[in-house]
């Protein structure tokens, strides 16, 4: 599925990074923890987070992830906007909680 599917089926807000909206997404990682995510989550999975830092960004980009979505509204800072510009992993946003958008994608990548 790529991120634009994703986008699409979820009611996602693409906040920034739309040149990465054609990244597969391969699996799906949970964790508001950076060091988690750099130990943990595997390339091509996307992140679900309340951090709204530049650092996700370089642990995006440091695991190869598809992309980020914020849970609660949440909008990243001006710093990470840049980044996720800059290196085509997109944000995207959803006023869903982290339980609820966890288990929605969960129900999307069991069909794939």
């Amino acid at each position: 599925m790529k991120i634009s599917d994703l986008t699409n089926s979820l009611g996602l807000e693409v906040i920034c990074g739309q040149q990465g909206l054609t990244n597969e997404i391969r699996g799906c990682y949970v964790s508001d923890l950076l060091s988690d995510v750099m130990g943990t989550a595997r390339e091509g999975d996307i992140w679900i987070t309340l951090q709204t830092h530049q650092n996700i960004i370089a642990v995006a980009s440091l695991k190869d992830l598809a992309g980020i979505i914020l849970v609660k509204g949440l909008v990243p800072e001006t710093e990470t906007v840049e980044k996720s510009n800059s290196s085509g992993i997109p944000v995207l946003s959803t006023s869903l909680d982290t339980f609820t958008i966890a288990g929605k994608m969960y129900e999307l990548l069991k069909k794939e």
